[in-house]
């Protein structure tokens, strides 16, 4: 499941699914809960259901409502069809069971997992379900309302402590897990140079795709998470190394020394490009 780029869509607004989906994104997220309004909710439904029973021309995720929100059995009923799930409020591997529990074994499910602060505790037990998961993410707006924090931003967009926090442990989750680490969205929609920002720095620091809330960011977080031609050249020269010199521990490459942890990144950067 190639998950660069999962662009939002509003459950209740199915004038946009199509346009969505015809966006680039590798995904989309049929949105049940945040951006769907209460009284809204059996419209969207509805019209996620229909949507779900018609052909696929990408991944269709759909966000649920939380386990514990009295509406399970109904946002299941119409997500039925589906490639996966999200699931937000998440605290650990046993609200993955909780929702397990109630899918099919082919239905993948996506956390949103840092959106309570009991949820923090929870990062480093997603290996358990990995076999259920697409990949696991995080949010940067629930967690300072849950605590009373004021914003998990400065006035410049950077994160304050609490949240890069947050953002790394997901990240550290995910790859422990094996399972696709997902960045959270960028927010300022107009602001392209500080998306693509962004997006790099997330693809730097060992994120593998990124959410969207709009068409227009999807073009520049698919560039961030594809290797480039040099980057892919530079791992098959990595990997033709080693494959060249088996017994070697470290080797010389273009005037660098080169070893295991090279080579293991070199994989991961083939393997992220289909090469491998």
């Amino acid at each position: 499941m190639r998950l660069r780029s999962l662009l939002f869509v509003p459950g209740d607004r199915p004038e946009r699914f199509d346009k969505a989906a015809s966006s680039g994104a590798d995904a989309i997220i049929l949105d049940l809960e945040d951006s769907v309004a209460p009284g809204a909710k059996d419209r969207a439904r509805a019209a996620v259901g229909e949507y779900l029973a018609t052909q696929a021309s990408v991944l269709r995720l759909v966000r649920i409502n939380p386990v514990d929100s009295g509406m399970l059995t109904d946002d299941l009923t119409c997500a039925e069809g589906c490639d996966a799930i999200m699931l937000p409020k998440s605290e650990s591997a046993e609200t993955v069971g909780v929702l397990a529990a109630r899918l099919a074994p082919d239905v993948k499910i996506l956390p949103i997992a840092t959106e309570t602060p009991r949820a923090i505790f929870g990062l480093g037990s997603y290996g358990e379900v990995a076999d259920r998961l697409c990949g696991l993410t995080w949010g940067a707006e629930d967690l300072p309302a849950a605590i009373g924090a004021a914003s998990s931003r400065r006035e410049d967009g950077s994160y304050t402590s609490p949240y890069e926090m947050a953002r790394n442990l997901t990240l550290f989750g995910a790859h422990a897990a094996g399972v696709a680490a997902i960045e959270t969205v960028y927010p300022a929609i107009p602001d392209e140079a500080g998306l693509a920002a962004y997006a790099a720095r997330g693809a730097h620091d060992g994120f593998t795709g990124m959410m969207a809330l709009h068409p227009t960011q999807v073009l520049t977080i698919n560039q961030a998470f594809t290797p480039t031609a040099e980057q892919i050249g530079h791992a098959q020269s990595v990997v033709e190394a080693f494959a060249q010199a088996p017994g070697a521990g470290v080797l010389m490459l273009d005037g660098r020394m080169i070893d295991a942890p090279h080579l293991i990144q070199a994989r991961k950067v083939l393997a992220r490009a289909s090469l491998d």
